[in-house]
Parts: structure tokens; C-alpha cells; sequence
């Protein structure tokens, strides 16, 4: 799809995953893991109990841990009288917690980030498939699961962040050139494990096929300046500390960083430009945060009205201007942060067709060497 048309009378708007551990940090990861589920446990009990009086109720698991979603969750609660309860964890938690628990599941509405984790959940049949007019007049094809699994809510822009004062955008105009002699020792990257790295990859999966797509694994990581590590967050930094010139993030997250609190990380953001790639061709990859009902949800009609909700004009509104994503639906005001990046084009490649290729992509990035 192109991109949508900005306003410039928008107002002002307000991590997942990280390095591959060391054996040093295994022990606190088990043990933050099993509090996680002792947590959702003792809240998953609460929920089940909810609307047993009577009181109109929609139970959500979420991946998302934003101030927006919460207040777009009160504000739904104040339009309707549904009352929204949520535990929050990560997507993999939420997905094993939805197979224990099976038919008995509180949960109505699982919401999530990457395609590719939306594509696992329905191959492992947690979730169900739901018909709206309104989701499918307002969500563009591309960014739905064709069958109704899932619904994307927000659009995420895999850009190249690079450092301002030692690269030459012109030099590094597609995904593909960074495979380039000149960039060797100047790539900061992630861990392969990253979802976001797993369904980008999927992406060049499908526009070029198995063998571009390993070379392109093989070529990136000879040009890497340090082992893979870190968030996006942290490939920002680096890039600004001048650890490495070019990193591939999503956007919000440099836009995070420009709207800090602390002068320190407004600077830093400032040493970074972005670059939208490929928009001599198919256009920068592109990601969603989604939502999808459950496979057995005790209230599925509410949830499916909390879903019409949050791609309203209001619901995205908010996810624009509070997190710097760009809205699913069309003709919404992009953030002023957005606005200032200029419009782009975005790969018209449903994204369906990522988590479809996302298990490909993993052998691939093993056999390229990208750790």
C-alpha cells in the first residue's frame, strides 16, 4: 500500500525481546519466566470469575504494555459498560497459558505483535475465526489473516536507522545493499531470534526467493560490527555512540526516543536519521500489532466489539499519537514526529504470507550464520 495521507494539524504525540542470553543471565530469565506464569495463574483465576453476576465482560491477553492501550481499554469500558479485564505477559506466555488452559480459558481477545506470532497461534488453533463488516471495511486486506483470525491494529515500519554524520543516504537505498563491501564493520543488529528480524526475512523470503535470501543473511552478517544483540532501543544508541553507522529498527522506537523526557536520549535520537527502503520498488517492509479472538472465548461477542472499537477513528488516533505507530485505518493523522519523516511506500505483500514463511526464514538465518 502507499502511504497514507498526513496532517500537519495532528497534536503532539506521548520492548520486546532482547540479546541472546549468556549462561550468566539463563538462571534470572527461568526464574523471571516462572514468576510470570505463577502471576498468570493467580490472575487467570481472577478473570475466570468475571461476569458470573451478570456484569458485561471482556477478558484480554496482551503482548502490548502501553499507557494508550489502557486508557483505550477505560474509555471502551465507559462507552459500552464492558468491562475490560487484562493480563499481560508475553506473546509466548499467552500463547502456552491459552493451550493449557483449552476450552476452560477465561480469554476473549489475544492481542499480539508480528504476524508471523499471529500465524503460530492459529496453526496451533487458539484462536477462532470471526466475520465483521467493519473490520473489513476498515482494515485494509494486507493487514488481516484472510480467513478472519486476526485483525491488524497498528502498522509497524522496518527502516534502516543511520548515523547522520558518517552516512550518505543515497549509499544505502535498499534492504539489499546492505550487503554492500562499504558497509563491512558497520552493521548493529539483533539477535535472529528477534520475531521482528524472523518475519523481515520472511518478507525477502518472499519477493527473491530461498538462495537471495540466505546470500542477503551471509552478506549482512559479514558486514556486522559486533555480534548480534540488544533491542531495537539498542541498536539506536549504538549507531549514535558510533559502535556501528547502520541498524535495522522499527520505527517507533526512534520515535520514542525523540520524544523522551531525558535531554540525553533526545540528543542521541538526534545524532540518527531514517531511511524508508526500497521505495524504488516493492517498498519498506511493514509489520502489525493485531488482535484476535480466542478459540473458545466465554464472550466473543464483546470481544469482537473491543476489536471494532480499537480501529475506530478514535481508538486510532490515540495509538498514533501516544506510541508513534501508524494507524491500520486509513485517512487517521499520523503523529507530527511521522509526519516529519515524510510519506513512504509501504510492501503490498499480505502479511499473512510471513508467518507462513516464517520457519524458512529461521533455517535460513542458521545456515547464513546471523546468531
Amino acid at each position: 500500500m502507499d502511504a497514507h495521507a498526513a496532517s500537519d494539524t495532528a497534536p503532539r504525540s506521548g520492548p520486546d525481546g532482547g540479546p541472546r542470553t549468556e549462561a550468566g543471565t539463563t538462571a534470572r530469565r527461568r526464574f523471571h519466566g516462572v514468576l510470570g506464569a505463577v502471576v498468570l495463574l493467580l490472575v487467570g483465576g481472577a478473570l475466570a470469575g468475571c461476569g458470573d453476576a451478570g456484569e458485561p465482560v471482556v477478558n484480554v491477553y496482551s503482548h502490548r504494555h502501553y499507557d494508550t492501550d489502557e486508557a483505550l481499554f477505560q474509555r471502551f469500558t465507559e462507552e459500552t459498560g464492558i468491562a475490560v479485564r487484562v493480563v499481560s505477559a508475553s506473546a509466548d506466555e499467552l500463547m502456552a497459558r491459552l493451550e493449557r488452559e483449552g476450552a476452560a480459558s477465561p480469554a476473549d481477545l489475544l492481542i499480539t505483535v508480528d504476524a508471523g506470532r499471529l500465524h503460530r497461534a492459529k496453526e496451533r488453533d487458539l484462536l477462532r475465526s470471526v466475520s465483521s463488516r467493519e473490520l473489513d471495511r476498515v482494515i485494509p486486506a494486507a493487514y488481516r489473516d484472510p480467513e478472519g483470525f486476526w485483525y491488524g491494529l497498528t502498522l509497524r515500519v522496518r527502516i534502516l536507522a543511520y548515523a547522520r554524520d558518517r552516512v550518505d543516504p543515497a549509499d544505502v537505498q535498499t534492504y539489499e545493499s546492505l550487503t554492500d563491501e562499504r558497509w563491512a564493520g558497520r552493521i548493529v543488529a539483533r539477535s535472529s531470534e528477534n520475531i521482528y528480524n524472523v518475519s523481515h526475512l520472511a518478507s525477502i523470503l518472499a519477493a527473491h526467493g530461498p538462495e537471495v535470501a540466505e546470500a542477503w543473511v551471509r552478506g549482512v552478517v559479514a558486514n556486522f560490527a559486533r555480534p548480534p544483540q540488544g533491542n531495537d532501543t539498542d541498536q539506536i544508541r549504538d549507531v549514535a555512540a558510533g559502535v556501528g553507522d547502520l541498524a535495522l529498527v522499527n520505527t517507533y522506537y526512534v520515535g520514542r526516543l525523540l520524544d523522551a523526557e531525558d535531554e540525553a536520549s533526545r540528543e542521541l535520537a538526534d545524532r540518527v536519521g531514517v531511511i524508508f527502503p526500497n521505495q524504488g520498488g516493492r517498498g519498506a517492509h511493514v509489520n502489525v500489532s493485531a488482535a484476535a479472538v480466542t478459540r473458545h472465548a466465554p464472550n466473543a461477542a464483546n470481544a469482537l466489539r473491543l476489536l471494532e472499537f480499537l480501529v475506530s477513528e478514535e481508538a486510532q488516533r490515540a495509538f498514533a499519537e501516544g506510541n508513534f505507530e501508524y494507524p491500520v485505518r486509513e485517512g487517521v493523522a499520523w503523529a507530527p514526529t511521522l509526519q516529519a519523516w515524510g510519506e513512504f511506500r509501504a510492501d503490498p505483500l499480505p502479511l499473512s504470507r510471513l508467518g507462513e514463511l516464517n520457519n524458512e526464514a529461521v533455517r535460513i538465518f542458521d545456515r547464513g550464520g546471523w546468531r
